[in-house]
């Protein structure tokens, strides 16, 4: 039986590491899905849809995601002042993955 090449291996340099480094903690996966399924979102919107969360947590999370390339953040010139967030091509990019996901629970979900 070959050895295998573990020993040489790192995870953080495989391209699991990197997507899970772009969506990993506990609201980004949920954000992009709410995009993915009813963009474009108001950050109150937002904020109803995941429950409880701190303006603070999902501004964060909102920052980092666009800052990722990942969603895009469009401001219009009004009072009150408005904002609505969509996926980026990057975030559309990243549906098939979600897509699986769903398609996974869906099938192991207990019944």
């Amino acid at each position: 039986m070959a050895k295998s090449n573990i020993e040489k291996a790192n995870f953080y340099d495989t391209g699991y590491s990197y997507t899970l480094s772009l969506i990993n903690g506990k609201y980004k996966p949920i954000i992009l899905y709410c995009l993915m399924e009813y963009e474009p979102v108001r950050f109150n919107e937002m904020q109803r849809y995941l429950g409880r969360i701190a303006d603070k947590t999902l501004s964060q999370n909102l920052k980092e995601l666009e800052a990722d390339d990942l969603i895009i953040r469009t401001m219009y010139p009004q009072v009150p002042p408005k904002v609505e967030y969509t996926l980026s091509e990057r975030g559309h990019s990243l549906v098939a993955v979600l897509d699986k996901l769903c398609d996974w629970g869906i099938e192991n979900r207990p019944k």
